[in-house]
């Protein structure tokens, strides 16, 4: 049996030229609108994670642009290679992509490397000022009438133009954005705002170009050009993917998806915080974004010289962060250890170690959504050895602090920072068990308990900790100094700033414990599935599921006999019934709701969507509670639509 064997002749560029079979000169304009379409649905494919064989270079006019003797076709042709070849770097340098996600591999194909940046953008902008002539003299005029020939002609004109202003612009944002230091940004966020307005354009004119003769070529356009099976040598024999080339109109979607998403990373520049930047990385991350996005993010944060910005030093960036977060004494102006040279030995040589860790969770939001969960729980182990000089720094510290002034102690500063970001990457690591949907809906019970019994409640108490002692040592400095009212209005700002990400984590944390009591009512009444005790252990899928936290020493790990004893409704006396646990689960949805709608803001989405996840459930659980659908022991739907970590039940 023969596989890839076709009829027809597969021609490369010398020989479709010979055969007559593409056109180097004299195009229709229709026919330059259908090349500049198919391939940038190529371009698109590819950045999906498909070959540079089997798309970008089934483009014949690529192998060679030097013999096109049309210049809008020859001036596209080099652009889009340069732009590849300036992808392909920026991807390859940030290292944030998983094979799925994407393939550098570029078959030995030349990427037009002897013509500069300048050089291939003033191609372009030669044939645009030609067609921006035919444009201005095909307009409609005040008091004039266009023939349908005229108005046709504007169009056309208008779409090629558009077309080529816009891989021009796309080149030049991403020319902008690699620039070091981050100084092409303003450039950058000039471009994309004119590729919005040419977005426009190209969905209105998508249907102009040439299109495939065969209604089968739809997955694989086949139109003058191009030749499906061109590079099929260059191919493995058994290649992995099969690969369906984007529409038009769904090529047209993703760039201005992929526009919206350069504009939102060029504000990364104007955050100056670690922990906002981290909130920044996480919540973009949410929208999955492609990885040419996810990329450029990562090279305008962390270039390679690993210097935030590529201007200062990540050791910096980590003192001011914590700092800010918890006020240590030996970072402080007036502490009485700050020059101590020891200290400041081993201050930085803590801060050099967590440069890692810290820089690994900005890369791993970098990663794919499905990749991150795996990354959060091998990041633990760092985290851990890190908490464990953390603590030793702090207890040096803490014995040179108190021989200078026994009023006042340095325990648990560096340690309650980094166990607040090993918290963090706990609870992302558990939740995202519920977005890749890789949780039985029997495994629930215990997945949200621990995270409401464990994770949260240490959580909320490490960041009331570092509250206090950011107040604490405000109230030490405010004794030492006038200027009373400054200091409290400072305190105050501070108090406000960690008491929303606590309302945050409290709020999740009931959402936890709702869906926990529930599970429990559901259980008690008979509503809820089990597997067959024969077949199945549970105790084997609870360690499985919270393997990566057993490298963790705080806080410790919750065993399964711990939680089961924990858990154990028996120790109870009248032992609660499953009425009594959906009034509970009321409790904490109706909790969950206030605290959510307290941090409401009209633009965060997000929140809007947890308040309709705790207003649902609430009014579930109360017709639970008043005796609804008692004798039923269907089991309840758990609806993810609504939030991707954060269900909504349904009876």
């Amino acid at each position: 049996m023969l596989c890839n064997q076709t009829k027809r002749k597969v021609m490369n560029f010398e020989q479709a030229l010979e055969a007559n079979a593409i056109k180097i000169v004299d195009l229709t304009v229709e026919e330059q609108i259908g090349i500049i379409d198919t391939t940038l649905a190529c371009v698109v494919t590819w950045l999906e994670g498909h070959s540079l064989a089997q798309t970008v270079f089934t483009n014949l006019y690529l192998h060679n642009p030097f013999e096109i003797e049309d210049r809008c076709l020859k001036a596209f042709s080099i652009c889009i290679l340069k732009t590849v070849d300036l992808i392909r770097d920026r991807i390859n340098r940030a290292s944030v992509f998983e094979e799925e996600d994407f393939q550098p591999m570029s078959y030995g194909f030349k990427m037009a490397a002897d013509v500069t940046d300048t050089r291939a953008t003033g191609m372009v902008k030669e044939v645009e000022e030609e067609l921006n002539r035919v444009i201005k003299n095909t307009r409609s005029k005040q008091g004039e009438q266009r023939d349908e020939a005229t108005q046709q002609e504007h169009e056309l004109s208008l779409a090629v133009y558009s077309r080529l202003k816009m891989c021009r612009l796309l080149f030049s944002t991403l020319v902008s954005l690699s620039r070091e230091k981050c100084q092409g940004v303003q450039d950058a966020e000039k471009t994309i705002n004119q590729l919005g307005e040419l977005i426009v354009v190209l969905k209105r004119t998508v249907k102009y170009g040439i299109q495939p003769k065969d209604a089968q070529d739809n997955e694989y356009p086949r139109i003058m050009g191009f030749e499906p099976l061109v590079n099929q040598r260059l191919l493995p024999p058994t290649f992995p993917r099969y690969t369906k080339i984007k529409s038009r109109e769904e090529t047209v979607c993703y760039l201005e998806s992929l526009v919206e998403d350069m504009k939102t990373i060029c504000s990364v520049v104007e955050i100056n915080s670690f922990h906002v930047a981290m909130e920044f990385f996480l919540e973009f991350s949410k929208r999955s974004p492609s990885v040419l996005v996810r990329s450029l993010l990562e090279l305008l944060y962390l270039p390679q010289n690993r210097r935030v910005f590529g201007t200062q030093l990540m050791t910096d960036v980590l003192r001011d962060t914590v700092r800010n977060f918890i006020a240590p004494p030996v970072l402080q102006a007036k502490s009485p250890i700050i020059n101590n040279p020891q200290a400041k030995e081993y201050v930085d040589i803590f801060l050099t170690h967590a440069v890692r860790p810290m820089s690994t969770i900005i890369q791993i939001t970098g990663h794919n959504r499905a990749r991150q969960k795996d990354k959060w729980g091998h990041l633990l182990e760092e985290l851990a050895n890190l908490q464990d000089e953390a603590d030793k720094v702090d207890a040096f510290l803490h014995s040179l602090l108190v021989k200078s002034d026994p009023t006042r102690q340095h325990l648990a500063c560096f340690g309650t920072w980094v166990l607040y970001h090993t918290l963090r990457v706990m609870i992302r690591y558990a939740l995202a068990g519920f977005e890749l949907e890789l949780y039985a809906t029997h495994e629930y019970h215990y997945v949200f308990w621990y995270l409401y019994e464990c994770l949260y409640n240490w959580l909320i108490s490490t960041l009331s900790r570092a509250d206090s002692f950011v107040m604490e040592q405000d109230t030490i400095a405010d004794q030492k100094k006038s200027g009373r009212n400054h200091k409290k209005n400072k305190k105050k700002a501070r108090q406000r700033q960690n008491s929303r990400e606590i309302s945050l984590m409290q709020a999740q944390q009931n959402l936890c414990a709702g869906y926990y009591k529930a599970i429990v009512g559901f259980t008690l009444d008979g509503k809820m599935k089990r597997p067959d005790l024969e077949f199945d252990s549970e105790e084997v899928r609870y360690n499985h599921r919270f393997a990566p936290f057993g490298s963790v020493m705080t806080p410790p790990p919750v065993h399964y006999t711990q939680f089961k004893d924990m858990s154990d409704l028996s120790h109870y006396s009248p032992q609660p019934t499953a009425i009594n646990m959906y009034v509970g689960a009321c409790k904490h949805f109706q909790q969950a709701r206030v605290l959510f709608e307290t941090l409401s803001q009209p633009a965060d989405q997000e929140i809007q969507n947890l308040i309709k996840v705790a207003k649902t459930n609430f009014v579930v659980m109360k017709l639970l509670s008043g005796g609804h659908k008692k004798d039923s022991t269907e089991s309840p739907e758990w609806e993810f639509s609504t939030h991707n970590t954060f269900p909504v039940i349904k009876l």
